[in-house]
């Protein structure tokens, strides 16, 4: 069992001792995402995987948020907000504006890429180092902008 998904099940004991239904609740919805991974394509998850899993949860949150106060729906709102903050436990520390601009230059000079049409090299050395402590909409950004520049 991979390190991150130990963790997050000893984390589940623990909110279950504590009686914290909520969180108890969002956890839960993590491991069975991860479990139905793993049935699905017959595999054991490792941490990179299990960091790629959150970090889409943690997407799926964030545009969740959005929506619901586009619609004027706090009260759904405030409970994805309050998975939101249980997902990001498990996520390493983002990365600051000047880590991600730094990984992007590097990532640009190994790969040579020239021009827009060789964003996907350049994303390719990218997704890996910044998988779980960035959104890959500001990375993919920042690899425009270098490109284009």
């Amino acid at each position: 069992m991979s390190e991150l998904k130990q963790r997050i099940s000893d984390e589940m004991k623990a909110a279950m001792r504590a009686k914290a239904k909520a969180r108890l609740g969002t956890i839960r919805m993590i491991l069975a995402e991860l479990k139905r991974i793993e049935v699905d394509e017959r595999i054991e998850l490792d941490d990179a995987r299990v960091l790629a899993t959150l970090d889409k949860m943690q997407k799926q949150r964030r545009d969740s948020i959005e929506q619901f106060n586009a619609a004027s729906r706090d009260d759904l709102a405030d409970i994805e907000q309050q998975e939101l903050l249980v997902i990001k436990e498990f996520l390493p520390q983002p990365l600051t504006e000047a880590e991600l601009t730094a990984i992007v230059n590097t990532a640009v000079a190994d790969s040579g890429a020239q021009g827009m049409q060789e964003m996907g090299k350049v994303m390719a050395l990218v997704k890996p180092q910044v998988q779980g402590r960035a959104d890959m909409g500001a990375i993919s950004q920042l690899v425009k902008n270098r490109l284009n520049s």
